[in-house]
């Protein structure tokens, strides 16, 4: 299993979790109740999954709201990831057998 890194970024107007699994990370807007952004996130993360199992790994050194809730956010995440990628596995519907 591959491990991602996943950190905060805090900015005057907006926070946000940001999943690095591309060139471009993926943003999950904490400071917002947004959530088509979460579906395409996750919708994204998806897609991902057919090419191996992943888990992310929240970098952060600030003791705060935000790092509360992106740190459940990611167990939370890494255990859904999980059981999507067994039953994507089970359907055959990926070849990575992990």
């Amino acid at each position: 299993m591959e491990t991602k890194k996943a950190t905060i970024s805090r900015n005057k107007d907006i926070t946000e979790l940001l999943l690095h699994v591309g060139d471009v990370p993926l943003k999950i807007i904490l400071t917002e109740d947004n959530p088509k952004n979460v579906m395409a996130t996750f919708n994204s993360l998806l897609k991902r999954l057919k090419e191996g199992l992943f888990e992310f790994v929240l970098e952060d050194d600030v003791q705060d709201l935000f790092m509360n809730i992106s740190s459940e956010y990611i167990t939370q995440l890494n255990s859904e990831l999980t059981a999507v990628h067994k039953d994507l596995v089970n359907y055959e519907l990926i070849n990575d057998p992990e």
